[in-house]
Protein backbone atom coordinates (compact mmCIF):
# COMPACT_ATOMS: atom_id res chain seq x y z
CA UNK A 1 0.00 0.00 0.00
CA UNK A 2 1.32 3.46 -0.93
CA UNK A 3 2.29 5.52 2.09
CA UNK A 4 0.30 8.70 2.61
CA UNK A 5 2.15 12.00 2.11
CA UNK A 6 3.82 13.43 5.21
CA UNK A 7 1.24 16.23 5.82
CA UNK A 8 -1.57 13.67 5.92
CA UNK A 9 0.38 11.38 8.27
CA UNK A 10 1.07 14.34 10.56
CA UNK A 11 -2.60 15.34 10.45
CA UNK A 12 -3.73 11.82 11.35
CA UNK A 13 -1.25 11.66 14.24
CA UNK A 14 -2.20 15.09 15.57
CA UNK A 15 -5.95 14.46 15.42
CA UNK A 16 -5.41 11.10 17.10
CA UNK A 17 -3.59 12.78 19.98
CA UNK A 18 -6.24 15.50 20.31
CA UNK A 19 -9.27 13.25 19.93
CA UNK A 20 -9.57 12.39 23.67
CA UNK A 21 -10.38 16.07 24.25
CA UNK A 22 -13.16 16.14 21.63
CA UNK A 23 -15.91 15.34 24.12
CA UNK A 24 -15.04 18.29 26.36
CA UNK A 25 -14.78 20.61 23.38
CA UNK A 26 -18.16 19.50 22.07
CA UNK A 27 -19.79 19.99 25.49
CA UNK A 28 -18.36 23.51 25.64
CA UNK A 29 -19.76 24.22 22.17
CA UNK A 30 -23.14 22.84 23.26
CA UNK A 31 -23.25 25.31 26.13
CA UNK A 32 -22.83 28.10 23.56
CA UNK A 33 -25.61 26.69 21.37
CA UNK A 34 -23.17 25.46 18.71
CA UNK A 35 -23.95 21.75 19.21
CA UNK A 36 -27.06 19.72 20.07
CA UNK A 37 -26.41 18.48 23.63
CA UNK A 38 -28.77 15.53 23.13
CA UNK A 39 -26.84 14.27 20.11
CA UNK A 40 -23.17 14.82 21.01
CA UNK A 41 -22.53 11.08 20.74
CA UNK A 42 -23.15 11.29 16.99
CA UNK A 43 -20.29 13.77 16.68
CA UNK A 44 -18.07 11.10 18.21
CA UNK A 45 -19.23 8.54 15.64
CA UNK A 46 -21.79 6.77 17.85
CA UNK A 47 -24.93 6.34 15.80
CA UNK A 48 -28.35 7.16 17.26
CA UNK A 49 -30.23 5.10 14.67
CA UNK A 50 -29.93 1.50 13.48
CA UNK A 51 -28.40 0.75 10.12
CA UNK A 52 -31.08 -0.09 7.53
CA UNK A 53 -30.99 -3.57 6.05
CA UNK A 54 -30.22 -2.18 2.59
CA UNK A 55 -27.32 -0.68 0.64
CA UNK A 56 -26.48 2.68 2.21
CA UNK A 57 -25.51 5.83 0.34
CA UNK A 58 -24.09 8.49 2.61
CA UNK A 59 -24.48 12.16 1.66
CA UNK A 60 -22.53 14.86 3.50
CA UNK A 61 -22.77 18.65 3.58
CA UNK A 62 -21.38 20.71 6.40
CA UNK A 63 -23.80 23.61 6.85
CA UNK A 64 -27.24 24.90 5.86
CA UNK A 65 -26.66 25.72 2.21
CA UNK A 66 -24.63 22.63 1.46
CA UNK A 67 -26.89 20.20 3.31
CA UNK A 68 -30.09 21.59 1.75
CA UNK A 69 -28.48 21.36 -1.69
CA UNK A 70 -28.28 17.60 -1.07
CA UNK A 71 -32.07 17.23 -1.08
CA UNK A 72 -32.43 16.85 -4.87
CA UNK A 73 -29.67 14.22 -4.81
CA UNK A 74 -31.32 12.29 -1.98
CA UNK A 75 -34.69 12.38 -3.71
CA UNK A 76 -33.20 11.40 -7.07
CA UNK A 77 -31.17 8.49 -5.68
CA UNK A 78 -34.16 7.05 -3.81
CA UNK A 79 -36.39 7.44 -6.85
CA UNK A 80 -33.96 5.87 -9.32
CA UNK A 81 -32.80 3.06 -7.03
CA UNK A 82 -35.73 1.87 -4.89
CA UNK A 83 -34.62 0.01 -1.79
CA UNK A 84 -31.60 2.24 -1.35
CA UNK A 85 -31.07 3.68 2.14
CA UNK A 86 -29.86 7.28 2.39
CA UNK A 87 -27.99 8.68 5.38
CA UNK A 88 -27.35 12.44 5.37
CA UNK A 89 -24.76 13.99 7.65
CA UNK A 90 -24.25 17.66 8.45
CA UNK A 91 -22.30 19.61 11.02
CA UNK A 92 -24.50 22.40 12.36
CA UNK A 93 -27.55 22.65 14.60
CA UNK A 94 -29.37 24.81 12.07
CA UNK A 95 -28.83 22.38 9.21
CA UNK A 96 -30.09 19.49 11.36
CA UNK A 97 -33.26 21.39 12.25
CA UNK A 98 -34.02 22.15 8.60
CA UNK A 99 -33.22 18.66 7.34
CA UNK A 100 -35.53 17.15 9.96
CA UNK A 101 -38.48 18.61 8.07
CA UNK A 102 -37.15 18.44 4.53
CA UNK A 103 -35.54 15.03 4.04
CA UNK A 104 -37.50 12.56 1.90
CA UNK A 105 -39.36 9.82 3.81
CA UNK A 106 -37.02 7.05 4.90
CA UNK A 107 -33.83 9.11 4.79
CA UNK A 108 -31.88 9.36 8.07
CA UNK A 109 -30.02 12.38 9.42
CA UNK A 110 -26.96 12.10 11.65
CA UNK A 111 -24.43 14.65 12.76
CA UNK A 112 -21.11 14.19 10.98
CA UNK A 113 -18.36 12.73 13.15
CA UNK A 114 -15.43 14.93 14.09
CA UNK A 115 -12.44 14.12 11.92
CA UNK A 116 -10.65 12.02 14.51
CA UNK A 117 -9.54 8.47 13.66
CA UNK A 118 -11.67 6.72 16.31
CA UNK A 119 -14.85 8.74 15.67
CA UNK A 120 -14.53 8.22 11.92
CA UNK A 121 -13.99 4.48 12.39
CA UNK A 122 -17.07 4.14 14.63
CA UNK A 123 -19.20 6.01 12.12
CA UNK A 124 -18.06 4.00 9.09
CA UNK A 125 -18.15 0.64 10.89
CA UNK A 126 -21.76 1.21 11.92
CA UNK A 127 -23.20 2.54 8.65
CA UNK A 128 -20.96 0.58 6.22
CA UNK A 129 -21.90 2.81 3.26
CA UNK A 130 -21.50 1.52 -0.27
CA UNK A 131 -20.98 5.07 -1.50
CA UNK A 132 -20.30 8.49 -0.04
CA UNK A 133 -21.15 11.76 -1.77
CA UNK A 134 -19.59 14.93 -0.36
CA UNK A 135 -20.66 18.38 -1.55
CA UNK A 136 -18.74 21.56 -2.25
CA UNK A 137 -15.40 21.69 -0.40
CA UNK A 138 -15.61 18.95 2.21
CA UNK A 139 -12.08 17.49 2.27
CA UNK A 140 -11.69 15.89 5.71
CA UNK A 141 -8.52 13.80 5.48
CA UNK A 142 -9.27 11.08 8.07
CA UNK A 143 -12.85 10.65 6.90
CA UNK A 144 -11.85 10.36 3.25
CA UNK A 145 -8.89 8.04 3.89
CA UNK A 146 -10.83 5.72 6.18
CA UNK A 147 -13.79 5.52 3.81
CA UNK A 148 -11.53 4.74 0.89
CA UNK A 149 -9.69 2.08 2.90
CA UNK A 150 -13.03 0.36 3.53
CA UNK A 151 -13.88 0.32 -0.16
CA UNK A 152 -16.46 3.10 -0.07
CA UNK A 153 -16.95 4.60 -3.54
CA UNK A 154 -16.60 8.37 -3.19
CA UNK A 155 -17.84 11.36 -5.14
CA UNK A 156 -17.29 15.08 -4.67
CA UNK A 157 -20.40 16.70 -6.11
CA UNK A 158 -21.04 20.37 -6.76
CA UNK A 159 -17.36 20.82 -5.92
CA UNK A 160 -16.26 24.35 -5.14
CA UNK A 161 -12.74 25.62 -4.58
CA UNK A 162 -11.90 29.28 -4.20
CA UNK A 163 -8.63 30.77 -5.37
CA UNK A 164 -7.54 31.22 -1.75
CA UNK A 165 -8.22 27.53 -0.97
CA UNK A 166 -6.34 26.44 -4.07
CA UNK A 167 -3.31 28.48 -3.02
CA UNK A 168 -3.30 26.76 0.37
CA UNK A 169 -3.51 23.29 -1.19
CA UNK A 170 -0.69 24.10 -3.62
CA UNK A 171 1.65 24.26 -0.61
CA UNK A 172 1.01 20.53 0.01
CA UNK A 173 0.56 19.15 -3.51
CA UNK A 174 1.00 15.51 -2.51
CA UNK A 175 -1.74 15.74 0.12
CA UNK A 176 -4.08 17.47 -2.31
CA UNK A 177 -3.43 14.89 -5.02
CA UNK A 178 -4.01 12.01 -2.58
CA UNK A 179 -7.28 13.39 -1.20
CA UNK A 180 -8.71 14.35 -4.58
CA UNK A 181 -7.54 11.04 -6.04
CA UNK A 182 -9.67 9.19 -3.49
CA UNK A 183 -12.81 10.34 -5.31
CA UNK A 184 -14.14 8.19 -8.12
CA UNK A 185 -16.11 11.15 -9.45
CA UNK A 186 -15.52 14.89 -9.08
CA UNK A 187 -18.25 17.16 -10.44
CA UNK A 188 -17.15 20.82 -10.25
CA UNK A 189 -19.59 23.70 -9.99
CA UNK A 190 -17.99 25.80 -12.70
CA UNK A 191 -15.03 26.20 -15.04
CA UNK A 192 -12.92 28.12 -12.51
CA UNK A 193 -13.23 25.39 -9.89
CA UNK A 194 -12.60 22.74 -12.55
CA UNK A 195 -9.30 24.39 -13.52
CA UNK A 196 -8.17 24.64 -9.89
CA UNK A 197 -9.07 21.04 -9.11
CA UNK A 198 -7.37 19.74 -12.25
CA UNK A 199 -4.22 21.66 -11.37
CA UNK A 200 -4.22 19.83 -8.02
CA UNK A 201 -4.58 16.42 -9.67
CA UNK A 202 -8.33 15.79 -9.70
CA UNK A 203 -10.06 13.91 -12.52
CA UNK A 204 -13.18 15.97 -13.16
CA UNK A 205 -16.48 15.16 -14.83
CA UNK A 206 -19.34 17.35 -16.03
CA UNK A 207 -20.33 20.47 -14.15
CA UNK A 208 -22.94 20.28 -11.41
CA UNK A 209 -24.04 23.10 -9.13
CA UNK A 210 -26.60 21.61 -6.76
CA UNK A 211 -27.74 25.06 -5.73
CA UNK A 212 -29.06 25.45 -9.28
CA UNK A 213 -31.54 22.59 -8.91
CA UNK A 214 -34.37 21.75 -6.57
CA UNK A 215 -38.06 22.21 -6.01
CA UNK A 216 -39.76 25.42 -4.82
CA UNK A 217 -39.40 25.87 -1.08
CA UNK A 218 -42.41 24.56 0.88
CA UNK A 219 -44.68 26.68 3.05
CA UNK A 220 -47.69 26.45 5.35
CA UNK A 221 -50.66 27.36 3.13
CA UNK A 222 -52.87 28.37 6.05
CA UNK A 223 -50.20 30.68 7.47
CA UNK A 224 -49.62 32.18 4.02
CA UNK A 225 -53.34 32.98 3.72
CA UNK A 226 -53.38 34.47 7.24
CA UNK A 227 -50.43 36.77 6.61
CA UNK A 228 -51.78 37.87 3.25
CA UNK A 229 -54.99 38.85 5.00
CA UNK A 230 -53.03 40.82 7.62
CA UNK A 231 -51.00 42.61 4.95
CA UNK A 232 -54.24 43.41 3.12
CA UNK A 233 -52.80 43.84 -0.34
CA UNK A 234 -49.76 45.91 0.65
CA UNK A 235 -46.65 45.41 -1.47
CA UNK A 236 -43.86 43.39 0.16
CA UNK A 237 -40.09 43.76 -0.20
CA UNK A 238 -38.24 40.79 1.32
CA UNK A 239 -34.64 41.26 2.42
CA UNK A 240 -33.43 37.66 2.19
CA UNK A 241 -30.52 36.06 4.09
CA UNK A 242 -29.04 39.35 5.25
CA UNK A 243 -25.80 39.77 7.18
CA UNK A 244 -24.69 42.46 9.66
CA UNK A 245 -24.51 45.87 8.00
CA UNK A 246 -26.92 44.97 5.20
CA UNK A 247 -30.24 45.35 7.02
CA UNK A 248 -29.78 49.11 7.55
CA UNK A 249 -28.65 49.65 3.96
CA UNK A 250 -31.64 47.78 2.53
CA UNK A 251 -34.01 49.50 4.97
CA UNK A 252 -32.79 52.96 3.95
CA UNK A 253 -33.18 52.04 0.28
CA UNK A 254 -36.69 50.77 1.03
CA UNK A 255 -37.57 54.05 2.76
CA UNK A 256 -36.31 56.08 -0.20
CA UNK A 257 -38.19 53.87 -2.66
CA UNK A 258 -41.53 54.09 -0.84
CA UNK A 259 -41.39 57.65 0.50
CA UNK A 260 -44.08 58.73 -1.96
CA UNK A 261 -45.84 55.34 -2.23
CA UNK A 262 -46.79 52.67 -2.90
CA UNK A 263 -47.90 51.38 0.50
CA UNK A 264 -45.38 48.64 1.28
CA UNK A 265 -43.85 46.59 4.08
CA UNK A 266 -40.25 45.41 4.47
CA UNK A 267 -39.77 41.83 5.68
CA UNK A 268 -36.22 41.29 6.93
CA UNK A 269 -35.14 37.62 7.02
CA UNK A 270 -31.62 37.51 8.48
CA UNK A 271 -29.36 34.65 7.42
CA UNK A 272 -28.88 33.78 11.09
CA UNK A 273 -32.20 34.03 12.98
CA UNK A 274 -30.35 34.67 16.24
CA UNK A 275 -29.80 38.21 14.97
CA UNK A 276 -33.55 38.90 15.01
CA UNK A 277 -33.57 41.18 18.05
CA UNK A 278 -30.60 43.18 16.76
CA UNK A 279 -32.20 43.57 13.33
CA UNK A 280 -35.48 44.74 14.88
CA UNK A 281 -33.59 47.30 16.99
CA UNK A 282 -31.70 48.52 13.93
CA UNK A 283 -34.91 48.95 11.93
CA UNK A 284 -36.58 50.78 14.83
CA UNK A 285 -33.65 53.21 15.01
CA UNK A 286 -34.32 54.05 11.36
CA UNK A 287 -37.99 54.75 12.04
CA UNK A 288 -39.25 51.31 11.02
CA UNK A 289 -40.54 49.64 14.21
CA UNK A 290 -40.81 45.94 13.47
CA UNK A 291 -42.54 42.98 15.07
CA UNK A 292 -40.46 39.81 15.38
CA UNK A 293 -41.87 36.56 14.10
CA UNK A 294 -39.37 34.62 16.21
CA UNK A 295 -40.83 36.22 19.35
CA UNK A 296 -44.39 35.42 18.31
CA UNK A 297 -45.21 39.07 17.60
CA UNK A 298 -47.79 39.50 14.82
CA UNK A 299 -47.32 42.28 12.27
CA UNK A 300 -49.89 45.02 12.74
CA UNK A 301 -52.03 46.10 9.80
CA UNK A 302 -50.08 49.38 9.54
CA UNK A 303 -46.62 47.89 10.19
CA UNK A 304 -43.82 49.12 7.95
CA UNK A 305 -41.45 46.25 8.79
CA UNK A 306 -41.48 42.67 10.03
CA UNK A 307 -38.50 40.54 11.09
CA UNK A 308 -38.76 36.91 9.98
CA UNK A 309 -36.24 35.46 12.44
CA UNK A 310 -37.37 31.83 12.21
CA UNK A 311 -36.04 28.67 10.60
CA UNK A 312 -37.55 26.85 7.64
CA UNK A 313 -39.98 29.58 6.59
CA UNK A 314 -38.22 31.11 3.60
CA UNK A 315 -40.83 29.57 1.29
CA UNK A 316 -43.50 31.49 3.21
CA UNK A 317 -41.61 34.79 3.10
CA UNK A 318 -40.84 34.53 -0.61
CA UNK A 319 -44.46 33.77 -1.49
CA UNK A 320 -45.45 37.01 0.25
CA UNK A 321 -42.78 39.00 -1.61
CA UNK A 322 -43.22 41.25 -4.63
CA UNK A 323 -39.44 41.85 -4.67
CA UNK A 324 -36.61 39.79 -3.15
CA UNK A 325 -33.43 41.66 -2.23
CA UNK A 326 -30.73 39.03 -1.77
CA UNK A 327 -28.42 39.55 1.19
CA UNK A 328 -24.78 38.60 1.38
CA UNK A 329 -23.87 40.67 -1.68
CA UNK A 330 -23.95 44.14 -0.10
CA UNK A 331 -21.26 43.02 2.37
CA UNK A 332 -17.90 42.71 0.64
CA UNK A 333 -16.67 39.54 2.31
CA UNK A 334 -19.72 37.23 2.25
CA UNK A 335 -20.09 36.53 -1.47
CA UNK A 336 -23.87 36.55 -1.89
CA UNK A 337 -26.49 33.81 -1.73
CA UNK A 338 -28.38 31.59 -4.12
CA UNK A 339 -30.98 33.59 -6.13
CA UNK A 340 -32.74 30.47 -7.40
CA UNK A 341 -34.94 30.08 -4.33
CA UNK A 342 -36.94 33.23 -5.21
CA UNK A 343 -36.53 32.50 -8.92
CA UNK A 344 -38.32 29.14 -8.58
CA UNK A 345 -41.31 31.07 -7.24
CA UNK A 346 -41.23 33.71 -9.96
CA UNK A 347 -40.15 36.51 -7.59
CA UNK A 348 -37.97 39.25 -9.16
CA UNK A 349 -34.50 39.31 -7.61
CA UNK A 350 -32.18 42.22 -6.83
CA UNK A 351 -28.63 41.53 -5.67
CA UNK A 352 -25.72 43.66 -4.51
CA UNK A 353 -22.35 43.99 -6.27
CA UNK A 354 -20.42 41.38 -4.26
CA UNK A 355 -22.16 38.11 -5.23
CA UNK A 356 -18.91 36.35 -6.17
CA UNK A 357 -20.03 32.98 -4.76
CA UNK A 358 -22.79 32.85 -7.38
CA UNK A 359 -21.07 34.90 -10.08
CA UNK A 360 -21.83 32.51 -12.93
CA UNK A 361 -25.52 32.13 -12.03
CA UNK A 362 -26.02 35.87 -11.74
CA UNK A 363 -24.19 36.57 -15.02
CA UNK A 364 -26.55 34.21 -16.82
CA UNK A 365 -29.61 35.69 -15.10
CA UNK A 366 -28.52 39.26 -15.85
CA UNK A 367 -28.12 38.34 -19.53
CA UNK A 368 -31.76 37.19 -19.59
CA UNK A 369 -33.04 40.11 -17.46
CA UNK A 370 -33.99 37.49 -14.88
CA UNK A 371 -32.32 39.45 -12.04
CA UNK A 372 -31.07 42.97 -11.36
CA UNK A 373 -27.87 44.26 -9.74
CA UNK A 374 -27.72 47.29 -7.46
CA UNK A 375 -24.20 48.63 -7.10
CA UNK A 376 -25.05 50.78 -4.07
CA UNK A 377 -27.86 51.96 -1.80
CA UNK A 378 -29.15 54.56 -4.26
CA UNK A 379 -29.31 52.05 -7.11
CA UNK A 380 -31.13 49.60 -4.83
CA UNK A 381 -33.70 52.29 -3.99
CA UNK A 382 -34.27 52.96 -7.70
CA UNK A 383 -34.71 49.24 -8.46
CA UNK A 384 -37.16 48.73 -5.58
CA UNK A 385 -39.14 51.80 -6.59
CA UNK A 386 -39.29 50.70 -10.22
CA UNK A 387 -40.38 47.16 -9.44
CA UNK A 388 -43.10 48.31 -7.05
CA UNK A 389 -44.31 51.11 -9.29
CA UNK A 390 -44.37 49.07 -12.50
CA UNK A 391 -45.68 45.61 -11.58
CA UNK A 392 -45.78 44.51 -15.23
CA UNK A 393 -41.99 44.92 -15.40
CA UNK A 394 -41.59 43.05 -12.12
CA UNK A 395 -43.80 40.28 -13.49
CA UNK A 396 -41.68 39.93 -16.65
CA UNK A 397 -38.45 39.72 -14.61
CA UNK A 398 -40.06 37.15 -12.31
CA UNK A 399 -41.23 35.09 -15.29
CA UNK A 400 -37.72 35.20 -16.79
CA UNK A 401 -36.29 34.06 -13.44
CA UNK A 402 -38.80 31.20 -13.23
CA UNK A 403 -37.96 30.07 -16.77
CA UNK A 404 -34.22 30.21 -16.04
CA UNK A 405 -34.64 28.16 -12.85
CA UNK A 406 -36.66 25.55 -14.70
CA UNK A 407 -33.87 24.93 -17.23
CA UNK A 408 -31.32 23.92 -14.57
CA UNK A 409 -32.70 20.41 -14.02
CA UNK A 410 -30.70 18.78 -16.83
CA UNK A 411 -27.36 18.91 -14.96
CA UNK A 412 -28.85 16.94 -12.06
CA UNK A 413 -30.11 14.18 -14.36
CA UNK A 414 -26.63 13.89 -15.90
CA UNK A 415 -25.02 13.72 -12.46
CA UNK A 416 -27.45 11.12 -11.14
CA UNK A 417 -26.63 8.87 -14.09
CA UNK A 418 -23.01 8.91 -12.90
CA UNK A 419 -23.68 8.70 -9.16
CA UNK A 420 -26.30 5.93 -8.98
CA UNK A 421 -23.86 3.19 -10.13
CA UNK A 422 -21.55 4.01 -7.19
CA UNK A 423 -24.07 2.33 -4.90
CA UNK A 424 -23.53 -1.01 -6.65
CA UNK A 425 -25.68 -3.21 -8.89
Amino acid sequence: MTQAPAPLRLYAAATGLLEPFAGALLRARARRGKEDPARLAERLGRASAPRPDAPVVWLHGVSVGESLSLLPLAEGLMRLKPGLAVVVTSGTVTSAALLKDRLPPGAVHQYAPVDGPAAVARFLDHWRPAAGIFVESELWPNLIAAARARGVRLALASARMTEASARRWVRTPGAARTLLGAFDIVLPQDAETEARLRALGARTGPHLNLKRVGEPLPCDAAELARLRAVLAGRRVVAAVSTHPGEDALIARAFQQATANGPDAVLIAAPRHPGRGAAVAAELAALGLPAARRGAGEPPGPAACAYVADTLGEMGLILRLADVAVMGGAFAESVGGHNPLEPARLGVPVVTGPHAFNAREIYAEMFAETAALEAVDEQALARHIQGLLTYPHIARRIGEAALAYAGRQRGALDTALALLVPLAGP
